[in-house]
């Protein structure tokens, strides 16, 4: 049974007015959900932040005095050492080395023949002192004939010089027996034995021990057990834990903006509370270093003493990571607002700001800014709303909603 004209009407306008509704009500722009912040006035510290490393001011390497062998050293790291007092670790210096039958052999043979050589010489000095006196003598003897007219003038001559000729070879001689004298000396003392030198106690007082050039503590012992070592072998190094500072390598386009003096925030090391450092220095050597992404970067060391006391840090040991943040402006008072609702509008930096539930967009001028807020020195009043990580859906005269009102 069909339903009367005017019954079927009115479902079938019913029907379409629904469907117009639908329509419309999709294409109504619907508002777009936003977090915004206030425009505030607010104090703004300018900041370079970076990871720094503890460091001893002074770590002092004990290295061996001689080659030998050194006996097992006891001290552990974080051991206290007094200065001029603390024996670091004791040794046993080289015995001399040991000859077998034939380098005995040829040593020996060294030696007869050194001390022939030293009566060689005896002989030789012997011979001049006599051609010197002789020499003497016969001068001795010409120079009253040669005033008396007996033997010429040339003859006289010849007689002086024959005596500087005889001074001239018994130095000479002198200076060869001294030679031969030493060479003597240095055979017979290759000639020392394992046996000889066994007569020396491992025990005895021959033992060589080495004090602690400093008070402080051991910072790592890098020889613990026994063994023969040579020369400048590095055993431990020493440091005192209350001179600790603070080495931060920065780009060097920051590092130009730091002075000495300048405050430092130390976070991130492992205590409750931020610390408090100073710059002391600012190295005027840079280096290139390649960061983890493989880029050449020119960085310069700067270094940072504690102004916190002693009693904030003591904790804090050599070769600690910590956080600093050099602090190179302290604005007071100025207006700010987070970063996080910045972008780049051609080349002037704007903001979207909340009219009335309408997103608009202004064009604002920057001053300082750290990570986190940055002055604003135009554009914006205090109260202002801004919106917070506009997404590419925000428009200018777009309808918004605050998910978060200030």
């Amino acid at each position: 049974m069909s339903l009367p004209f005017s019954r079927r009407t009115l479902v079938i306008g019913s029907i379409i007015l629904a469907i117009i509704v639908l329509v419309i009500l999709s294409l109504q722009q619907q508002s777009i959900g936003v977090d915004v912040a206030q425009v505030k006035r607010s104090d703004l510290l300018v900041t370079i932040d970076d990871e720094g490393q503890t460091r001893l001011k002074d770590v002092y390497a004990v290295s061996a005095p001689v080659a030998g062998r050194v006996r097992r050293i006891d001290i552990e790291a974080g051991d206290p050492v007094i200065a001029s007092e603390t024996v670091l670790a004791m040794f046993e210096p080289s015995d001399p080395a040991m000859l077998d039958v034939r380098s005995r052999s040829e040593a020996e043979a060294i030696v007869r023949a050194a001390e022939a050589a030293v009566g060689l010489g005896n002989a030789e000095q012997s011979r001049a002192q006599a051609q010197l006196d002789f020499a003497q003598a016969e001068l001795n003897r010409a120079v009253p004939l040669a005033e008396r007219g007996t033997i010429s003038q040339a003859t006289l001559e010849q007689r002086q010089l024959s005596l500087l000729t005889g001074q001239a070879q018994r130095a000479e001689a002198v200076a060869s027996l001294r030679k031969v004298r030493a060479d003597l000396e240095t055979a017979r003392a290759t000639l020392i034995t394992a046996q000889e030198s066994e007569t020396v106690s491992a025990d005895s007082d021959d033992l060589i021990p080495v004090r602690a050039p400093i008070s402080g503590r051991v910072l790592r012992v890098l020889q613990e057990s026994e063994g023969v070592v040579a020369t400048g072998t590095v055993l431990m190094e020493l440091g005192d834990p209350t001179e600790l500072e603070i080495e931060v390598d920065l780009l060097s386009t920051d590092a130009v903006r730091i002075k000495p003096g300048d405050r430092v925030i130390i976070d991130d090391w492992g205590g409750d509370m931020p610390l408090e450092g100073r710059v002391r220095l600012v190295e005027p050597f840079g280096y290139t270093k390649v960061s983890a992404l493989g880029i050449e970067e020119q960085r310069v060391n700067v270094i940072i003493d504690f102004v916190s006391p002693q009693s904030d840090w003591q904790s804090l040991g050599h070769g600690y990571r910590v956080e600093t943040r050099v602090v190179v402006q302290d604005r007071k008072n100025v207006i700010t607002i987070p970063v996080s609702a910045l972008f780049r509008s051609g080349e002037s930096w704007a903001v979207f700001a909340d009219d009335d539930g309408t997103a608009v967009l202004k064009e604002i001028t920057l001053g300082e800014r750290n990570t986190m807020e940055a002055e604003v020195t135009g554009g914006l009043e205090v109260g202002d709303a801004v919106i917070l990580h506009p997404s590419d859906s925000i428009e200018h005269g777009v309808g918004i909603e605050r998910r978060v009102g200030l």
